[in-house]
């Protein structure tokens, strides 16, 4: 079992915080073998009907198991929220994580979101860290095979594992929280989204080919965002009349089912950069622990990859280059010239010990994946 040190280390300090973490992720992210990496856990499968049936009397439950427990899956259970609150208020020194593949708020059964009681963490596909527990420094094997770990041990190419994912997907956690329709419907749009990952989101132009309306498209967005499946990035803007105000972008969660959907059995040179992209975003959201990221672009085109503000509401421009020679400070220059307060990074491949570099009347720090934990909004 490989000890992934990084994450454990991120929820021993907020246990310190709080007694309950609610610890979610998309289906096989590694969320129970994360659980199980720790000492004397007490492991409960929500999935199971006769553990639904042992949690069916909280107090009797919390009374009988002191802790630390991991409860798997727990939107299973009738009454979710209610278990957790007794356990925040009343069984404050029991150590309980509860996990699920969605937000706290997805499930109609999570009356009650826990403010205040609880701690979330989010569980991303493998980052940079990951790698060097897995023992693996290839960042072109985790751009083809993605970052869930079974895909990405697997001997040979998992094409398998990826078809039962989304039926799991589909039945888990699609049926289970949102009551959705059309299966194939909602199949169709999630290949369409795979393939063209990273670019910007028009429902009108998948409605048709899913043979479903506007509205069906947004709530099915919704309910991959919602899962994790889709990171949903909308545009920055001061509603300029140049800029695009409204159109998000739309990323897949995980490299490898890009490649997938796409039909790719092998990387070439030009794939790299796209998926670079996709991987800058996954580290991201690892340290930051938010979405709250967006990307910039005008009318004509000009764009930046994404963009943070900080508490001092400065905007922090992030390009994403897979070799930093490729970097053209054009369109960085632009945006600084309608927000001129901010950092400027670009985050490259290439780039092993991060330096500085001036461009005019703007300063650029170039920095590598293992740097990105230095950026903070």
């Amino acid at each position: 079992m490989v000890h992934r040190t990084w994450w454990i280390e991120k929820l021993r300090k907020l246990w310190k915080r709080r007694s309950i973490i609610w610890l979610a992720g998309v289906r096989r992210v590694g969320k129970t073998t994360l659980c199980q990496l720790f000492d004397n856990m007490n492991y409960f499968d929500c999935e199971l009907p006769r553990v639904r049936r042992q949690l069916e009397d909280p107090e009797a439950f919390l009374d009988q198991n002191r802790g630390p427990l991991v409860l798997d899956e727990i939107h299973r259970l009738e009454q979710p929220s209610e278990l957790l609150k007794i356990a925040a208020d009343h069984y404050s020194q029991t150590k309980i994580i509860a996990t699920g593949s969605s937000t706290l708020g997805a499930s109609k059964k999570f009356k009650d979101t826990l403010t205040g009681r609880k701690e979330s963490f989010w569980l991303t596909p493998m980052t940079m860290n990951d790698l060097e527990s897995f023992g693996c420094q290839s960042i072109e094997h985790r751009l083809f095979r993605g970052g869930l770990p079974p895909f990405f041990l697997a001997k040979q190419y998992p094409e398998t594992y990826f078809q039962e994912w989304m039926d799991s997907f589909w039945a888990k956690d699609i049926q289970e929280l949102f009551n959705l329709e059309r299966r194939n419907s909602f199949m169709k749009f999630f290949e369409l989204l795979m393939v063209q990952s990273g670019g910007v989101f028009e429902a009108s132009s998948f409605a048709a080919p899913c043979g479903v309306s506007h509205t069906t498209i947004r709530n099915y967005l919704g309910a991959l965002e919602e899962t994790f499946a889709m990171h949903v990035i909308r545009p920055f803007h001061s509603r300029r009349a140049k800029e695009i105000v409204a159109a998000p972008k739309v990323y897949g969660f995980d490299t490898g089912f890009v490649c997938y959907y796409r039909g790719w059995q092998q990387l070439r040179r030009n794939d790299f950069g796209e998926l670079w992209e996709h991987l800058v975003l996954n580290e991201l959201h690892a340290h930051l622990q938010h979405r709250q990221i967006h990307y910039w672009r005008t009318k004509r085109g000009q764009e930046i990859d994404f963009v943070l503000t900080n508490r001092q509401q400065q905007a922090m421009a992030i390009e994403c280059k897979w070799q930093a020679q490729s970097f053209n400070p054009k369109n960085l220059q632009l945006f600084r010239a309608e927000y001129p307060n901010g950092p400027n990074y670009v985050v490259a491949h290439d780039v092993h010990q991060a330096y500085r570099k001036r461009y005019g009347q703007i300063e650029v720090q170039f920095m590598g994946l293992q740097d990105l934990s230095s950026i903070r909004s």
